[in-house]
């Protein structure tokens, strides 16, 4: 049974992101990473893209398909380009690697308010910093009012976080692995569609469009469908 290696991004761990693809548990082995500074993990002082892609490189098997959302899915083009004979595909859901379309002007203004928001969050009430940043990438999540202690944690390793636009994304090499590649957009944010779109030229890759769910897309009705069938192509 192929692997799927499913790796979270921000605020919420793999358990609270990737609950909607249980059902591909009955296709799939699914392999659900709880990144450090995620419950049930303690608490940590730094966030950082690149120890992560160690930490993922490092649990890879031969064969495995690599599944990133937004974070995760720097995360996961960092992994891959690392251990890229272990990869049997690798799908990204609107990952914010703002370097790869850097000069874009939305992507551009997309990375600098990123910035601006991220030094807020030494400083800043934990939930409204969440709440700003929710807004900021186009989730439609909405946290209540009093945070539970998952998202407590959530929010303060969001604040420690490394920002994703320093992340250099090896294009080349992705490009020169033979394994397929999968770009998910949910058409809700002009950089995610800019970045999806460099990526999709550049990896290359397919292209999936599922809107109406924001920067979620993972939640939306088809993309259970979408992966399986993707990964199934991949494996033969």
């Amino acid at each position: 049974m192929a692997r799927l290696v499913l790796v979270h991004g921000s605020v919420v761990g793999g358990r609270a992101t990737w609950g909607g693809q249980r059902p591909l548990a009955d296709r799939f082995e699914l392999v659900v990473l709880e990144r450090p500074g995620f419950p049930p993990n303690p608490p940590v002082d730094r966030v950082d893209f690149e120890p992560d892609a160690e930490l993922v490189a490092d649990l890879l098997e031969p064969g495995d398909h690599l599944v990133g959302h937004s974070y995760g899915g720097v995360v996961s083009l960092l992994a891959a380009a690392a251990r890229p004979r272990l990869i049997g595909s690798l799908t990204v859901i609107e990952p914010p690697a703002t370097q790869v379309a850097a000069g874009d002007p939305a992507v551009d203004a997309f990375a600098a308010a990123g910035r601006t928001l991220y030094e807020s969050g030494a400083t800043a009430d934990p939930e409204a910093f969440l709440r700003r940043f929710l807004a900021a990438v186009g989730s439609e999540f909405e946290p209540p009012t009093a945070l539970p202690p998952e998202l407590v944690q959530g929010a303060q390793a969001l604040a420690v976080e490394r920002g994703p636009w320093e992340a250099e994304i090896p294009l080349a090499a992705l490009a020169a692995a033979s394994f397929p590649k999968l770009v998910v957009s949910g058409a809700h944010h002009p950089a995610f569609d800019s970045i999806c779109d460099v990526l999709e030229r550049e990896l290359p890759a397919e292209r999936a469009v599922l809107p109406g769910h924001g920067h979620v897309v993972q939640r939306h009705p088809r993309f259970n469908d979408v992966l399986a069938d993707f990964v199934e192509r991949a494996s033969v």
